[in-house]
């Protein structure tokens, strides 16, 4: 790979080559807590659910995809971005990787990533005496 190298405040650094040549972006993400889960909500409308691509490992969640920019008509207006997308989430070792799911619903990824037992509130029952 060839090395690119800045200058700043006289000192040389190597800079890092670019590795994407094509157009990417990160698609819109929610992220909510309950006692029992994480739930992840990405915004991809007009992404094919084959497409999507969902990983967890090493305590890493990425998701990468592609939404096809094939428009039925000449558009207007674009404000959906498509083209490849891709996001990384560092995900806390309280989840259970074995019981993570996924579904695709009008153009909204959810993620649910459920929580291991021993990490769940629990409630402790105060007795009188």
């Amino acid at each position: 790979m060839a090395e690119r190298t800045m200058v700043r405040n006289g000192n040389t650094q190597a800079q890092a080559e670019a590795t994407r040549t094509y157009r990417a972006f990160a698609p819109r993400v929610d992220i909510f807590e309950t006692d029992h889960e994480l739930l992840l909500l990405a915004d991809m409308p007009g992404a094919n659910p084959q497409n999507i691509d969902l990983r967890y490992e090493r305590g890493e969640l990425s998701l990468r995809g592609q939404v096809d920019g094939a428009a039925r008509a000449e558009p207007i207006v674009e404000e959906f971005e498509t083209g490849d997308f891709y996001r990384v989430f560092q995900i806390h070792e309280t989840i259970d990787p074995s019981k993570i799911e996924a579904e695709y619903k009008n153009g909204v990824l959810t993620v649910h990533l459920p929580k291991q037992e021993q990490a769940k509130p629990k409630q402790v029952q105060v007795r009188t005496g």
